[in-house]
This record gives C-alpha cells, sequence and structure tokens, in this order.
C-alpha cells in the first residue's frame, strides 16, 4: 500500500495595506474582503502542506471583533491543524495594525476546509499532519471536531442554501 507522507505545517503570513477602495462609509474594511484574504491565506497554507491544488469546501461561523480601518497594515497567519485524506482545516487569524502607532489588534479567527484536486478536478490524496506538541495536538483535535460538524451538516443534508431563490 502507498502511504501518505507526513509533513509539518508551514505557518504562513500574508500581509497588505487597506486601500479606500477595500472599505465602507465608516471607513473600515469591508467583511467580504477580509473573508477573501483569509480565504488566499487558508488556500496558500493548503497549497503549501499539499504540494497541490486546493478548492474552498467551507467555512465556519466568523465573527469580526474590531474593525480592520483604511490604512491598517493587515496580516494573515495561516496554518493547517488537521489533515484527512483529501480535505483539510486550515486556521487563519487576521491581525489589524495601525502603521503609524504599531498598535497590533486580533480581529477574528476563521477555519476553513480545503479540499486538495488533481488536474481532472477530482479529489486527491494529502499528506498526514505531524502533530508532535501538546499545542499542535490541541489544534488537531479542534480540527477534528470542526470536520465532524462539517460531516454532520452534509450527511442531514442541512445545506445553507434555500431550496428556493429569491426573486425580484
Amino acid at each position: 500500500m502507498n502511504e501518505r507522507p507526513i509533513r509539518r505545517t508551514p505557518l504562513i503570513r500574508m500581509s497588505d495595506i487597506v486601500l479606500p477602495g477595500q472599505t465602507n462609509n465608516h471607513g473600515t474594511m469591508f467583511g467580504g474582503e477580509v473573508l477573501a484574504m483569509m480565504d488566499r491565506a487558508a488556500a496558500i497554507a493548503a497549497i503549501r502542506f499539499c504540494r497541490q491544488q486546493v478548492v474552498t469546501a467551507s467555512t465556519e461561523r466568523i465573527d469580526f471583533r474590531t474593525p480592520i480601518h483604511h490604512g491598517d497594515l493587515v496580516d494573515m497567519l495561516a496554518k493547517v491543524i488537521y489533515t484527512g485524506t483529501t480535505s483539510l482545516i486550515v486556521r487563519i487569524d487576521a491581525w489589524a495594525e495601525d502603521p503609524i502607532s504599531g498598535e497590533r489588534r486580533w480581529c477574528t479567527t476563521g477555519f476553513y476546509s480545503m479540499v486538495s484536486v488533481g488536474i481532472d478536478g477530482r479529489p486527491t490524496a494529502i499528506p498526514r499532519l505531524l502533530v508532535e506538541t501538546p499545542t499542535e495536538q490541541a489544534d488537531w483535535e479542534h480540527g477534528a471536531k470542526i470536520k465532524a460538524l462539517i460531516s454532520e451538516r452534509l450527511k442531514a443534508n442541512d445545506a445553507p442554501i434555500p431550496a428556493d431563490p429569491l426573486t425580484f
């Protein structure tokens, strides 16, 4: 049997600056912009871990703790915390930094489920995650719970998409 390799997860840091086109009428970053940036960070973490292309399968609930303002520097820290056979869970922490004072604020944390896909677009096997430290073990267990919740939702066919679309 072809055993899947075991790998450490890299910590990914993705940085940007918040520009006027990314903000709303309150001068704070659109939530969708934050989510898109988190999605890209999750994809980079997943690709660097499995060295294969990935797609986003789902996200868990994301609550914004503090706003990100126009002109702030934004950092996304992302790492793989759980792996299945073809899917993985990535944790992403969003941080904002005042560029003048250097004050950093933790804005939110998200968990994204990513699936590795081959050139045919079908799920493909990924490496196993090396879990060595107590923190990595706690992350793994948290990721396993998230994976179980996702599986329960899929089995219950509790799709977030309504049966009928909104109409004009």
